[in-house]
């Protein structure tokens, strides 16, 4: 919980610097979007609703979960779901913990598994609007990510031209939970529009295709919904490694957000050994999969592993690369991490200072 008490205006002293690479933002209502959408998406809107592919079609994968996802001191006194008050959010979490940056990550109203293609890629164009008048037009250490409804490949290039040379925005914003695995080719118009504009591709947890979210079916209880989103950030890395994007495109950057770290190792060893022994399957894998995580992608520290032994977190950064590691504190939700406690281990100020603000600040290009 951040050092400013809910309510009050007068921010705490920060001697950090910060990065924040998950935070998100949420509207009040629909009608947030309204003056971005022409009349036909507004009555559409009226009329039918969101139309995802799942049962509960205005609610999150696992109706029961905590309202929201949400720590229970971020909802605004005047009303609103959290994450929806730009006041808040500045004195709760971006003046007491020495934000420098903040990344907005929208989840809620889905545009990118919408089944309407069409209302999709008009959503995406307005919750983009909205990001860049609503949050980043009114607060400069906010940046905007550019939303596409990817399952329309050319509607999402049309938006990604659209918005390339808007500095609201840092990156593309791709939910896992695609139609189909994100490494194939009906996916690779968006992957060459992001390599020609080198804006990187942030991958959230979230997104409704339909699937269950498990290789066995739907799960029972939030607990487990939640453990599987790290299988299903797995998924999507040996999809793009096997399926040729990092030769295609070697210039790409991708970020995982929010599926942990720990599983990082041991996947890197499974995919290198499976590799040597089957790689006539795959000859446009030319390199160890390994080479190509190593250099293409990177991961938030949010949710962060915390070890018995914390000594065991410093082993893990190792392994994956302390420069492959951008720090996130998934705000406004239950399971945030304060910059201040985030890493149960020994840190030098230097490693600090590089996973707070110096990674994020490289990779995104920021002054």
């Amino acid at each position: 919980m951040s050092a400013t008490a809910l309510g009050t205006s007068r921010p705490v002293a920060a001697k950090r610097q910060v990065i924040d690479c998950d935070i998100h933002p949420a509207m009040t209502s629909w009608t947030e979007v309204h003056p971005y959408l022409e009349p036909r998406w507004i009555e559409h809107l009226k009329t039918y609703g969101s139309h995802l592919r799942h049962a509960f079609s205005e609610a999150l994968t696992h109706p029961r979960m905590s309202p929201d996802a949400a720590r229970v001191d971020a909802y605004p006194e005047e009303g609103g779901p959290p994450g929806s008050s730009l006041d808040l959010m500045r004195r709760q979490h971006l003046d007491p913990n020495g934000i420098e940056h903040g990344i907005l990550i929208p989840l809620r109203w889905n545009p990118g598994s919408q089944r309407n293609l069409d209302f999709g890629v008009a959503l995406t164009r307005a919750m983009n609007s909205w990001q860049a008048e609503r949050w980043v037009g009114q607060e400069p250490r906010l940046k905007g990510s550019v939303l596409v409804a990817q399952e329309d490949a050319v509607g999402a290039v049309a938006e990604i031209e659209a918005r390339a040379g808007d500095p609201s925005f840092v990156q593309i914003l791709i939910l896992p939970r695609t139609d189909e695995p994100l490494g194939r080719r009906r996916y690779w118009p968006i992957f060459e529009a992001a390599e020609r504009h080198d804006l990187p591709i942030a991958i959230h947890v979230g997104g409704t295709n339909g699937h269950p979210s498990t290789g066995g079916g739907w799960p029972s209880y939030y607990m487990e919904e939640h453990h599987a989103v790290a299988e299903s950030m797995q998924a999507i890395v040996v999809s793009l490694i096997f399926e040729g994007v990092f030769e295609r495109f070697p210039r790409l950057r991708f970020v995982i957000m929010e599926g942990g770290l720990g599983w990082i190792p041991s996947l890197c060893a499974r995919m290198d050994r499976n590799w040597e022994r089957m790689r006539g399957e795959v000859p446009h894998v030319r390199r160890r999969p390994s080479e190509y995580l190593g250099e293409s992608i990177w991961f938030t520290t949010q949710p962060m592993e915390e070890p018995e032994r914390p000594g065991q977190l410093l082993e893990l950064m190792d392994r994956i690369g302390w420069d492959r590691l951008l720090f996130s504190t998934d705000y406004p939700h239950w399971d945030f991490d304060d910059p201040r406690y985030a890493f149960r281990a020994p840190l030098t100020r230097a490693q600090k200072d590089q996973l707070l603000f110096g990674n994020a600040q490289h990779f995104y290009g920021f002054p």
